[in-house]
């Protein structure tokens, strides 16, 4: 594919981003984008419990039938709720039945699942509602699950007790209690058998869409200067100056999966534009993984890169860089640019395509993508994980329509909250 002139002269630091041209769809990249963001709305549609509508964390990738793992995630809960919508507004399946799903499972999570004044378990079984083992109530996982259902307000309009439940699960978030005596920082998680967690939501990381969602509460938000009180350190990495809270590209991904920061600067100094500093995120990215080529030959090249949170062949690992974090081992994990796709598309699906291509059904199966694979020595995980088939869903939508963040953004107290935010 022929480069933009747009990327060329992104790698000059401090040229003005914000003129970005809207990248134009090839015919052959509609067409790969259709079959993988239908196959990845497959996953939630099979691997979701039909009753409560709860999605599971992780599936074989290449089985239609319900994993025998029961366990369901509420982040890819909220991401299967999206995806209800896409689906619909698709025509993958009846807009009735995407209704239908998506009542079941708002109706579930306020009037029968267990939730600590208001807070989610981030684990629990897809049936039951049982939690499993030692899972925490968390805040981040609670805040996906609403951007989700929240989604599904908007679209499904014909359907006001899905707004009404989700409203209502809204309005319950306690988020004073969250807070845990500090002004600003909501708690990471709580557990009965230890109370709050000592780690708080202080530092530039996914927390955009739960502080967004903080401030825009109907009941007792936040105060908008919340939104502010983050740290927000800056790297320089192969001549891309950003924000970097973490080294892990999902952060700079989830928030945008709903919100739209396109065009918009913050009200306050130093006025961030989100949106350009998860491009440039994308781009030193890249850069990092082409920096690792003399390392691991034949494993990362100009169009096959990508390393975030995601399964090892030792584990679930949050791996990645810049700065490199983890025991970087080769290894290639395709939500890294699947989940950039909104950003970059021009680098990003060069890279889907050309791991596609070069790799075939060995990585690509029935929910699209494995969560990861050694493009060298053959290692190729079994399995995929319902967030990161969820953020590369839903930044394929966001590419091609933009549909999910104009639902997501049709909420009006959203809309009120950004209106202070950003201008």
């Amino acid at each position: 594919m022929e480069y933009t002139r747009r990327q060329a002269i992104m790698t000059i630091p401090g040229l003005a981003w914000a003129a970005k041209p809207a990248h134009k769809l090839s015919r052959a990249e509609e067409e790969f984008l259709e079959d993988l963001s239908r196959r990845s709305f497959l996953y939630f549609w099979e691997q979701a419990d039909a009753k409560t509508g709860l999605v599971r964390d992780r599936a074989l990738a290449d089985s239609a039938e319900p994993d025998a793992r029961p366990w369901a995630s509420s982040a890819a809960t909220g991401f299967g709720l999206s995806g209800l919508c896409i689906a619909a507004e698709r025509g993958w399946i009846p807009r009735g039945q995407a209704r239908q799903r998506a009542l079941a499972t708002v109706r579930y999570y306020a009037e029968e699942s267990y939730h600590k004044n208001g807070w989610f378990y981030h684990f629990v079984h897809c049936s039951t509602g049982e939690r499993r083992g030692t899972s925490e109530i968390s805040s981040i996982d609670t805040a996906l699950l609403l951007a989700g259902m929240l989604t599904a307000r908007q679209y499904f309009r014909e359907e006001p007790a899905i707004g009404r439940y989700a409203m209502k699960i809204w309005s319950r978030m306690d988020l004073q209690w969250m807070l845990n005596g500090d002004p600003n920082f909501l708690s990471m998680s709580w557990r009965p058998e230890k109370g709050f967690s000592e780690h708080r939501w202080r530092r530039h990381n996914e927390l955009g869409i739960l502080s967004l969602l903080a401030i825009a509460a109907p009941e007792k938000p936040l105060p908008p200067d919340t939104w502010y009180a983050w740290e927000r350190p800056v790297i320089t990495y192969g001549g891309y100056t950003y924000i970097n809270g973490a080294p892990t590209l999902f952060t700079h991904q989830y928030s945008h999966a709903w919100i739209d920061f396109r065009g918009r600067r913050e009200r306050q100094p130093p006025h961030t534009d989100w949106f350009e500093n998860s491009v440039r995120a994308t781009y030193a990215h890249r850069q990092f993984c082409l920096d690792l080529a003399q390392e691991f030959p034949g494993c990362y090249s100009e169009n096959l890169w990508g390393i975030t949170a995601s399964d090892t062949r030792k584990g679930y690992r949050a791996w990645g860089g810049p700065p490199r974090r983890g025991e970087i081992d080769g290894s290639i994990v395709p939500c890294a640019a699947g989940g950039s796709l909104m950003f970059a598309p021009e680098i990003c699906l060069p890279a889907l395509m050309a791991m596609k291509e070069k790799f075939g059904g060995r990585i690509y199966k029935r929910y699209g993508f494995v969560d990861a694979f050694h493009p060298v020595d053959g290692w190729t995980n079994p399995d995929v994980i319902g967030i990161d088939v969820g953020i590369t869903l839903l930044s394929a939508e966001n590419l091609r329509s933009g549909k999910v963040w104009r639902w997501f953004m049709a909420n009006p107290q959203i809309r009120r909250a950004m209106h202070q935010l950003f201008r």
